[in-house]
């Protein structure tokens, strides 16, 4: 499956939070996520493990009790089921894969 770059598709989510799914296989989904500083995800968990990579801004990510300022080029690895949340302390670009596919991202 190939997909091409486009500026449509893009879901709001939360406020300050939109997401785009840019690509899906049958075990792994790979979203872009728009962040602007401000936003706030909450705490959740999902049985999905999520693996990500910070293109662009600053955010600050929470795993269970770990706390990490998340810098362009850096990447984090969520397993399934663990409390989760961040704060976007810059406009920020952040690309994530999940596994298994989340459906309800699916285009």
């Amino acid at each position: 499956m190939f997909e091409k770059r486009s500026d449509a598709g893009y879901q709001q989510v939360l406020p300050g939070i939109r997401q785009k799914t840019l690509v899906h296989g049958d075990k792994t989904l790979m979203v872009e996520f728009l962040l602007e500083k401000g936003a706030q995800l909450p705490l959740h968990s999902h049985p999905h493990e999520q693996t990500g990579y910070l293109v662009s801004g600053r955010i600050r990510l929470s795993i269970g009790e770990k706390k990490q300022e998340v810098l362009p080029g850096d990447s984090w690895c969520i397993a399934g089921g663990a409390q989760h949340n961040a704060e976007i302390l810059e406009d920020s670009v952040a690309i994530e894969v999940f596994s298994p596919v989340r459906e309800e991202y699916l285009p």
